[in-house]
């Protein structure tokens, strides 16, 4: 049997490289980014607005707080809200992107390691292929004898 390289490359494993290249403060972004996207998220803000807007328009009128039709109080908020989020969502879009690279390297690497693999196992089929041929014809050639 022929010698030949038969070390196979260590896969890295991106998912735990990029996870362990997050500090803190990316790790929030990349949450807040993955939670906000989510119906649950958009339910929760619906629900809250509704309570708003229906406490404050149809509650008894000593207890309202932020008064119809204005909603001066609810409008702040949901604008500090929209600022906040704003920047954390890009920030954690930006880390996503950079885990999906590593991601895309790591494939490409892959890859080529494979198309390497496959072009060995078909030389080695074609030699086969060729050792079993002459084999045949060496029968062929005793058996017409």
């Amino acid at each position: 049997m022929a010698n030949r390289d038969t070390t196979i490359t260590q896969v890295r494993n991106v998912n735990k490289q990029h996870r362990a290249s997050l500090s803190a403060l990316d790790q929030l972004a990349v949450w807040v980014t993955q939670h906000v996207g989510t119906m649950g998220f958009f339910l929760l803000i619906l629900i809250w607005t509704l309570g708003w807007l229906g406490w404050n328009t149809l509650g008894p009128t000593e207890h309202r707080f932020d008064p119809y039709p204005a909603f001066v109080l609810w409008i702040f908020i949901a604008n500090i809200v929209q600022i906040m989020l704003m920047p954390l969502i890009m920030i954690g879009q930006n880390l996503q992107n950079r885990h999906s690279e590593l991601r895309a390297e790591a494939d490409f690497e892959i890859n080529k390691h494979s198309a390497k693999e496959v072009k060995m196992i078909i030389t080695h089929l074609e030699r086969q292929h060729e050792t079993i041929s002459k084999i045949l014809k060496r029968l062929d050639n005793r058996s017409s004898k």
